[in-house]
């Protein structure tokens, strides 16, 4: 038998997915407590128990699901072989991540970087430890020789981070169906060779 912090999780958390599924749908601005409640089978005083606003279900959707999602980065990047399988172990999990849920995707990238005030903390902790991870491959990977020894760290983290944000940006606003997540051997071939042509030399 279930105990009570058992169920009082499982509502949390089924309230914050009905939030998902309604702030990707209306936009947070127009989303309702009301539509949330619906949405996940509760009355509306029920939300109120476990968020004091809409605000804080934001924030505590940031919070819950961005660890999550950063705990299976982390377990991917553990299995690489060397620096460049787990670059693109990071890559792929981090597409398949948001490619499984378009609506925290749409969340994510539409609602809360547009209230970013909302969670600036999370925000700043959750990508110093992102960034904290793609130094230490590309610190691996100029050990190993796979990687430029000339390369400035904080550029390449820029460029790689700005790389997948945009393809998932685009992804998200497109009218065009196509797999998020077939886009890392493009990106990791983009990343790891540039644009240059050394042919041309």
């Amino acid at each position: 038998m279930q105990n009570r912090e058992t169920k009082r999780n499982e509502k949390y958390e089924k309230i914050l997915e009905a939030a998902i599924k309604i702030f990707s749908k209306h936009g947070y601005y127009k989303a309702t407590i009301s539509q949330i409640a619906r949405e996940a089978g509760v009355a509306d005083g029920t939300i109120y128990l476990y968020f004091k606003n809409k605000d804080d279900i934001l924030k505590s959707f940031f919070t819950y699901r961005t660890r999550e999602v950063f705990a299976k980065f982390k377990d991917e990047v553990k299995k690489g072989k060397n620096a460049l399988d787990k670059l693109r172990r990071l890559i792929h999990a981090h597409l398949t991540a948001f490619e499984k849920s378009r609506e925290m995707a749409i969340v994510y990238q539409v609602e809360c970087k547009k209230r970013s005030h909302l969670s600036k903390d999370k925000i700043k902790e959750m990508s110093n430890m992102y960034m904290e991870l793609v130094k230490e491959i590309i610190q691996l990977g100029q050990k190993e020789g796979t990687i430029r020894k000339d390369l400035s760290i904080p550029l390449v983290r820029q460029l790689m981070v700005g790389a997948i944000d945009e393809v998932i940006t685009t992804w998200v606003y497109t009218s065009k169906k196509y797999s998020l997540s077939s886009m890392t051997d493009p990106l990791m071939d983009l990343i790891v060779k540039g644009i240059g042509n050394d042919k041309e030399k």
